[in-house]
């Protein structure tokens, strides 16, 4: 027989070793090529002369083909796992935080329970308060309701708003049911905030209060404005007046100033007339000025306009240097001066 052992008729010869091991590898990069994304492997570098390397391993390939085989391999697989043993020797030992595990209830929800909410007013603390009775007659056995506040901000079922809050219900199989309240501060007394479960009522009660908001300081109060119905609303105190300023101080007393001197002293009234038949006229007003001074006479024989301290009247003005030859205003011709003598000006 011309075949070789373990062959059967009609197929080739059987596959050595070397052929076997290029099957294994063909099938392990198809593999990778599948599962395994080269651009996130932190280990996979292109060098510069265009073949792969493995930064782990230390070893050279020519295609990515041949990387991923090789990331497939014992020898990458085991410094896969001392790297991980290394590192987690290196890191520092932290606290593992306690996690409480809570077994998941899983049971039928048989729909809401019915409730009761009443609002009442203290008159004398001016709190409101609120007083919630759920009833749940088909409650399971050895179970209590629970409640607890939720913010706004926590469910997604209406849109958040700042001024509410919610208070929440919850008690198998029954669903949950949440009551929207005013976000205002809850007065936890004890005699203010308390919740009790009847058993053979199957009901839970739960009453709170809210605390009085303060005033504010700064926002002025309208002192005496009129409310309606002549009352202000429930569970809101009257505002006081606001702060007024103090008063001014009063002003330093002023000193009287002296009178100051007078310049003119008053005049004298003058004396009475004297009678009828007098023979001596009153004396004359006292004159600070001195004696009055003499009037002179009226000049003689023209007007004033002609008048000329130191020239007697009717005699022609001095002549003037520059109007020899000029008329003046007023006034006739005057004859030329005489010549100087020949003995001026030698």
């Amino acid at each position: 027989m011309d075949r070789e052992w373990g062959s059967k008729p009609g197929s080739g010869g059987a596959a050595s070793a070397q052929n076997e091991a290029i099957d294994r590898r063909e099938r392990l990069r198809r593999l990778a090529l599948e599962t395994i994304d080269l651009a996130k492997d932190p280990y996979f570098m292109r060098n510069h002369l265009g073949s792969y390397e493995c930064k782990l391993c230390l070893t050279l390939h020519n295609n990515e083909g041949n990387y991923l085989a090789h990331t497939q391999g014992k020898r990458h697989q085991t410094n896969l796992a001392k790297r991980a043993a290394r590192e987690a020797k290196d890191a520092p030992a932290l606290p593992q935080p306690h996690k409480r595990k809570v077994a998941l209830r899983k049971s039928v929800k048989i729909g809401r329970p019915g409730y009761r909410v009443t609002k009442q007013f203290d008159p004398e603390s001016k709190q409101r308060s609120l007083l919630f009775q759920i009833e749940y007659p088909e409650i399971e056995d050895n179970i209590k309701p629970r409640h607890r506040f939720m913010s706004s901000f926590e469910q997604r079922v209406q849109a958040c708003d700042k001024r509410y809050q919610y208070l929440l219900f919850a008690a198998e199989p029954y669903e949950i049911i949440a009551f929207k309240i005013p976000s205002t501060e809850i007065d936890k007394t004890p005699s203010k905030f308390f919740s009790y479960w009847d058993p053979d009522l199957k009901m839970f009660t739960l009453q709170l209060y809210f605390k009085v908001k303060p005033l504010e300081p700064n926002k002025p109060s309208a002192a005496g404005a009129p409310v309606a119905n002549g009352t202000a609303a429930p569970g809101v105190p009257p505002r006081p007046p606001p702060p007024q300023a103090p008063p001014p101080p009063p002003p330093p007393p002023q000193v009287p100033l002296p009178p100051a001197p007078l310049v003119n002293p008053p005049r004298v009234p003058p004396p009475p007339a004297p009678q009828m038949g007098g023979s001596q006229p009153p004396p004359p007003p006292p004159i600070a000025n001195g004696p009055p001074r003499p009037i002179p006479p009226p000049p003689i024989g023209g007007a004033m306009a002609n008048f000329t301290p130191g020239v007697q009247p009717g005699a022609p003005p001095p002549p003037v240097a520059g109007f020899l030859n000029q008329q003046i205003q007023g006034q006739g011709a005057h004859p030329p001066a005489p010549p100087p003598p020949p003995n001026m000006g030698q």
